[in-house]
């Protein structure tokens, strides 16, 4: 477990143009976020470069003297992924910043260094570059693992508040310490999968339980089975694969125990990709100042597919 971040992911910033893709995203904002925006001239695409090498892909919008939010998304995911989460925030008068994490969509396609050791460096690495302090992380699915983590080992000026949302902590697979939990062959099925077909994998796993697309009655959004798509096969397979040991292994239970700021943990009642009994259950008994919020009847991706019911719940912790 990370107690001191390494020195060596002291880093450069180097800002490339908000092309087509930034400018579509601003277009597509409400007028008054819209007005925001372009009187902001940070509005940028950025990356980060660690002294290993690696380039992180991130973006930052919003007033940069607002009160930060930096978001973590999941596997095989992208910053992408909280896409109405920043807008919404933003609206609000938030600086909400999202990595692509390693190997992931626009960062390096890494060969090394897929663990989260690596992957909450990262994070410091992109804090110290543009020096943000008293940040609320919020984790979904992965990313949660990776904000306990960096969490746990970050100074106390830099993070105010945690959220895991539908979150891996405390640990995924079962063992002897942890027998109630999901079995390794589920894992070896994934990897499978992923090495034999991944792109008809993410096709199954989006249209099928990510989104609990494949209960009775339930609203299928086409849109949200190809953007899950998309951004899984921007990516890279060798660190996609190698995620699915950090995610399903990494036991975080010392990291949520370390974590002295406030943490709320979201999770949907059927979340069939990460249970709630395994998850959330757990991990609220091991945080010092915890609350939990479960939400009967929605899925791992309730993010996207009821942020009308998430978004007010994360804006009232964020301003408490």
């Amino acid at each position: 477990m990370i107690r001191n971040l390494p020195a060596e992911h002291v880093v450069t910033r180097r800002y490339v143009l908000a092309s087509a893709s930034a400018m579509t995203a601003t277009l597509a904002m409400p007028s008054g976020v819209l007005a925001a925006c372009l009187s902001d001239k940070d509005l940028v695409l950025a990356r980060v470069t660690t002294l290993d090498g690696i380039e992180i892909f991130y973006k930052d919008w919003g007033p940069k003297d607002a009160q930060p939010i930096m978001f973590h998304h999941g596997w095989p995911l992208t910053a992408d992924d909280w896409n109405n989460q920043m807008l919404f925030f933003l609206s609000h008068g938030y600086r909400v910043i999202a990595h692509d994490r390693r190997g992931h969509g626009r960062s390096d396609q890494t060969g090394t260094g897929n663990d989260m050791n690596s992957y909450a460096a990262d994070v410091a690495a992109i804090v110290r570059a543009l020096d943000l302090r008293h940040v609320v992380h919020i984790g979904h699915s992965t990313g949660g693992g990776e904000v306990a983590r960096y969490a746990a080992g970050a100074g106390k000026d830099r993070v105010a508040k945690a959220v895991l949302m539908g979150a891996v902590p405390p640990v995924m697979i079962r063992s002897a310490a942890n027998p109630d939990g999901i079995p390794r062959a589920i894992f070896d099925g994934f990897r499978n999968a992923l090495a034999t077909n991944r792109a008809q994998f993410f096709r199954d796993v989006a249209s099928g339980p990510f989104y609990g697309f494949n209960r009775d009655g339930a609203k299928i959004s086409q849109g949200l089975i190809d953007n899950w798509w998309r951004q899984g096969m921007t990516g890279g397979v060798k660190a996609h694969y190698d995620c699915i040991a950090a995610f399903s292994e990494t036991d975080f239970t010392d990291d949520l125990k370390a974590i002295s700021v406030p943490t709320l943990f979201l999770h949907g009642e059927d979340d069939q990709v990460v249970p709630i009994d395994n998850a959330a259950h757990k991990a609220i008994k091991l945080v010092r100042n915890g609350r939990l919020i479960t939400y009967p009847g929605l899925s791992h991706g309730m993010s996207a597919t009821h942020p009308e019911i998430v978004n007010p719940d994360l804006l009232s912790f964020v301003r408490a």
